[in-house]
């Protein structure tokens, strides 16, 4: 396992991290979880993400239970929480200060941890001044509660007024940006933010390398009734995955595929290289409601040499979505 800094920080985050969306709380109870997180931490992991939306709170305290037994040292570790969609009553949800703070302790509580290393803004928020949510995340990192604060899915303008507001005022910036990342998925990382990761030093946490599955291969011949996209509340992904560009990202796949049987990877190892090909990404989010997905995804790290420059030409014809005007990263 290689270490990418999180963008200008010192913080070294594993290449590949863990992530519990939709698995833990849901698909995963414990046991299970623990078998998980000890192989991604074995492999050399150390960025386990999670999320105060995930399962209503659920996915963090399964999380939390599993370190805890597991007896972890704190050192040793990387854990998020995010901060967004915590309950239906005005002061549950959004990026006011009331609601910033409410959800970092209740995340320490699930997570049973003393500090979080970070924690995102979830979305942005049009109800709340982002200068509120900058001073309230700033509050938490100097009394020690989070140690670097994030967005997720801001565009560079509102990450950029982030910036502006913290540097006026002398609080703590953002540090890190979780942005969806694919090959299908590139717009925000390539293009909306190319002009702000040197000026800010930008780190990204990327979420869905795999496109939901799609990059897999196992959407080809249709939705399979283990599928993310087969599961109840999660009827919009199998609306995204049979609308008519879904169909157009199925045939894609299908290609793509075939370019990695000649090069001698699977598709989904090749879909997860080609995200860390990126030199702007400073982790690639997995996610496995099993061990053996897990153990194959980690895989992809021993087939970096195959990842050529005819292999990405190869890509970027099927694909045809490069942002306009943009030099191969």
């Amino acid at each position: 396992m290689d270490y990418r800094r999180l963008g200008k920080s010192g913080l070294r985050v594993s290449e590949f991290s863990f992530g519990s969306w939709v698995t833990f709380a849901k698909q995963v109870d414990i046991q299970p979880a623990k078998e998980l997180m000890t192989a991604a931490y074995d492999a050399g992991i150390n960025f386990f993400d999670n999320a105060e939306g995930y399962e209503a709170g659920r996915s963090e305290e399964v999380m939390g239970q599993a370190i805890h037994e597991l007896g972890w040292s704190r050192d040793s570790y990387i854990v998020s929480s995010k901060v967004f969609w915590g309950g239906a009553k005005p002061t549950q949800k959004g990026l006011s200060a009331k609601h910033v703070t409410d959800a970092a302790h209740a995340a320490l509580r699930r997570l049973r941890v003393d500090y979080l290393d970070l924690y995102f803004c979830h979305r942005p928020d049009v109800d709340t001044p982002i200068e509120e949510t900058v001073r309230a995340m700033h509050n938490l990192v100097t009394q020690g509660k989070v140690l670097y604060w994030g967005t997720s899915e801001w565009n560079a303008q509102q990450i950029t007024e982030a910036h502006l507001v913290a540097r006026v005022n002398n609080l703590t910036p953002p540090t890190m940006e979780q942005p969806q990342y694919n090959l299908f998925e590139r717009d925000k990382v390539e293009g909306d933010y190319r002009a702000i990761y040197d000026t800010f030093g930008l780190g990204t946490t990327i979420w869905s390398p795999l496109a939901s599955g799609l990059l897999t291969g196992k959407y080809n011949e249709g939705i399979p009734q283990d599928a993310r996209a087969a599961l109840p509340g999660y009827e919009w992904l199998k609306e995204i995955f049979t609308s008519e560009r879904g169909q157009k990202r199925i045939e894609q796949a299908r290609a793509l595929g075939r370019i990695a049987d000649g090069a001698g990877l699977t598709l989904t190892h090749m879909a997860l290289l080609w995200c860390l090909h990126n030199p702007r990404v400073s982790t690639v989010i997995l996610g496995a409601s099993r061990l053996s997905q897990l153990q194959e995804n980690l895989k992809a790290l021993e087939h970096k040499a195959k990842l050529t420059p005819d292999v990405l030409d190869a890509i970027e014809a099927v694909v045809q979505n490069r942002p306009a005007e943009l030099q191969r990263f």
